[in-house]
């Protein structure tokens, strides 16, 4: 059994509690693509079977965010999860956090949350913060394309959409708004509504899955691959599947490649005029 399932998370369960729930019911290895933090609800493609071998691929994509941030206060974790503490931080206007937002889009240098997966020395950030160990990250390159204020949610609190490349931390967002501000601001609540072609309106909850019909949510692996089909004949065939080399007049880049009996088999790449396997995932 090969393919996607658009999983819901829901909020306060981890990832891979979702990923198991799928494991089980489908008596497949699963993976997800792109983790999202307990506190955090919203699409978590699960890929089944093979269709994890494309998890290099979908971790790059772009993602969008719904998030609240709170003002004027602080945490150890960036988030409502962690120890919070009042700052006494100003709370900005609409007009303000605004005029603060361009100046956050685009390529940018990111400092991770220290309560992070990050890898520290061969140790996960989150580990050495628990232990009160200290601790400094390196920033890091990601790409912002959109941040967008929806309104103001509370006293002190304002939703936000947002629009971001893979490795890119909502909670870190939160807080160099809150720095340009000249005050703090931490997450209190997030929702991922898109994960590359996964949308949030084609997803489900993990609690109304059952072995009978799982597999009416299961999406095709070739489904989702926005390449152009080959389909070879049976002797490039019997070459391509043990390994060999074709000779194709087609442009160099990626393919999908399928059986001679019409089923998906994996992904091939064409260079100066030869084509070979790259990935299967039948």
């Amino acid at each position: 059994m090969n393919g996607f399932i658009i999983v819901n998370k829901a909020e306060g369960v981890s990832s891979a509690r979702e990923v198991n729930i799928i494991k089980k019911l489908t008596d497949t290895p699963c993976g997800h693509m792109g983790t999202l933090d307990p506190m955090a609800s919203g699409v978590l493609p699960v890929a089944i079977g093979n269709a994890a071998r494309l998890f290099d691929y979908f971790l790059s994509k772009k993602k969008i965010y719904v998030a609240t941030f709170v003002f004027g206060c602080d945490s150890d974790t960036l988030d409502t999860s962690g120890a919070v503490f009042e700052t006494g931080g100003k709370i900005p206007t609409e007009n303000e956090i605004e005029e603060v937002i361009p100046g956050l889009v685009g390529e940018v240098f990111q400092i991770p949350p220290k309560y992070s997966a990050k890898n520290i020395d061969g140790k996960r950030g989150y580990r050495l913060a628990r232990a009160g160990i200290e601790f400094e990250l390196p920033p890091k390159k990601v790409s912002i394309y959109a941040i967008r204020l929806i309104n103001k949610v509370g006293e002190r609190s304002f939703s936000f959409e947002i629009e971001c490349g893979g490795g890119t931390y909502i909670r870190s967002i939160a807080r160099d708004i809150g720095k340009q501000l000249g005050t703090s601001a931490i997450m209190s609540a997030l929702i991922r509504t898109k994960c590359g072609i996964f949308e949030l309106d084609k997803s489900v909850l993990t609690d109304n899955l059952t072995k009978e019909n799982i597999g009416n949510y299961i999406i095709k692996t070739d489904s989702v691959l926005p390449f152009e089909c080959v389909h070879p004949t049976e002797d490039e065939a019997k070459k391509l599947f043990n390994g060999l080399s074709v000779k194709c007049s087609l442009t160099d880049g990626t393919y999908k490649i399928y059986c001679t009996d019409g089923s998906f088999y994996g992904l091939a790449e064409a260079k100066d005029n030869i084509l070979r396997v790259r990935t299967k995932l039948c």
